[in-house]
Formats: C-alpha cells, sequence, structure tokens
C-alpha cells in the first residue's frame, strides 16, 4: 500500500493536468449544451413548422446516438473526404458533450416553459408585452427554478461522459486512473482513487448548482434567499422581520 500511494504522489502533477483537463471538458461543454438547449427547446415550441421540424430532428438525433460514437465520429470521421474538418481533441470532446447533453437539455426547457402557469402568459398578453420580453421578463425567470434540478442531474451525467474523452488521446482523470494503474499495478487501488475523484469532482458541482437553485427559487418568491440556506442570516417566517 505504501508503494502505491507513492506512486500516486509522483503522479501528482499528471493529476493536475487531468483535473484541468476534465474541468475544461466540463465548463465548456455544459456552457455549449446550455446555448444548444435553449436553442432547440425554444425552437420545439415555435408555432412555424420551418423551426420546429429542425428542432425536433436535432433533439431526436442527439438523444438517440451514442456519445462514444459521437465524439469518435467528430475525431475519425470528419477529417476524412468529403469533409477535411479536423478538430483538436479537446474541441472534439466539447463539441459532443455539448451536443450530446444539449439535446437532453431541450427537453427540460420545454417542458419547464409549458409548465409555467396559463395565468401567466396570458397576464404577459394583458399587459401587452412582445414575445421576447413575455419570455425574458415573465416565463423564463418562472421556468428557471423548474429547470435547475434537472440541469443539476444532466451536469453530473455531463461530468461522468467527459472520460470517454481519454479515448481521443485527452489527458483527463480517465486517463490518469489508466497511468495510475499501469504505475502501480493494482487495479484496486487505482480505480478506487478514480471513483473518489469523480465523487468529490460531482460533489462540488451539485453543491454549486443546489446554490444556484436557491438563489432562482428566491428571486420568484420560491424559496429561502442563498444566505439563509448557508445560514449566513436566520431564516424569515411569517410575522417577523429579520434585522440587520
Amino acid at each position: 500500500m505504501s508503494d502505491n500511494v507513492q506512486k500516486l504522489v509522483d503522479l501528482l502533477p499528471q493529476l493536475g493536468e487531468g483535473i484541468l483537463v476534465t474541468l475544461q471538458l466540463t465548463i465548456a461543454g455544459a456552457v455549449l449544451a446550455l446555448i444548444i438547449a435553449f436553442i432547440l427547446g425554444l425552437g420545439s415550441r415555435a408555432r412555424t413548422r420551418w423551426a420546429r421540424v429542425p428542432s425536433r430532428v436535432v433533439v431526436e438525433f442527439f438523444r438517440g446516438t451514442s456519445l462514444v460514437v459521437q465524439i469518435f465520429w467528430l475525431y475519425y470521421v470528419l477529417p476524412l473526404p468529403p469533409f477535411y474538418v479536423e478538430l483538436d481533441p479537446l474541441a472534439c470532446g466539447i463539441i459532443a458533450l455539448g451536443l450530446n447533453y444539449g439535446a437532453y437539455a431541450a427537453e427540460v426547457v420545454r417542458g419547464s416553459i409549458n409548465s409555467v402557469p396559463t395565468g401567466q402568459w396570458e397576464a404577459a398578453t394583458a399587459l401587452d408585452l412582445g414575445g421576447v420580453h413575455r419570455l425574458r421578463r415573465v416565463i423564463l425567470p418562472q421556468a428557471w427554478p423548474l429547470m435547475m434540478p434537472m440541469f443539476t442531474n444532466l451536469l453530473i451525467q455531463l461530468v461522468k461522459g467527459s472520460a470517454l474523452a481519454a479515448y481521443i488521446t485527452l489527458h483527463d482523470i480517465n486517463f490518469f486512473i489508466g497511468e495510475l494503474r499501469k504505475g502501480t499495478t493494482d487495479t484496486v487501488f487505482a480505480y478506487t482513487v478514480g471513483l473518489l475523484l469523480y465523487f468529490v469532482f460531482a460533489y462540488a458541482l451539485t453543491l454549486l448548482m443546489n446554490a444556484l437553485e436557491a438563489r432562482a427559487k428566491h428571486k420568484v418568491g420560491q424559496g429561502p434567499s442563498l444566505r439563509e440556506v448557508l445560514r449566513l442570516t436566520p431564516a424569515r417566517t411569517a410575522g417577523t422581520e429579520v434585522r440587520s
């Protein structure tokens, strides 16, 4: 066991590199997925078929095909004729993660917007708000808290999906686990370290998303403020006020 720990310490520089690559994949992939989710989610609700049909086709295609195949296609097939487009491995990983999880998140966006009570839509229409202002000022602030729990689940799935990037030569956490297994020849130790690394990474993101969810709910009056969640201020109760 002491030899295993020593090898782990020796590989810490590689671990730092792996965490950085996984972090880049996670953040950039999540941002791209969020953008795609809103484009496809809103497009799926469009009244015009030219926007709704392509959005549904893209969503169903990327939900219905394997993330592994998508990553391999971008990395190995795209440089071949007739495409001749060669992408950096990191870019391949980010695009594949963004497209795959963006398609799943698009359904979250569509369903959450549809869950906003009809009365809110009617009230926004009665105020003579245009379509963009109606979404931005009335609908999305109420739909956003509904999206957050499902976005959290998808973000954790994205973190775990980023491990596939090791198969296209990226030196992420999964690659580090493989190097640790080769160096220690102890499969149990290496993959136990890997499990703990991914758990810590995912749990930290969960805490962050929970804080964002609490903030989103408080802004629409559905829950305590972030400071109250973190117990930095006493929670408000009926008939009482918080004094500064």
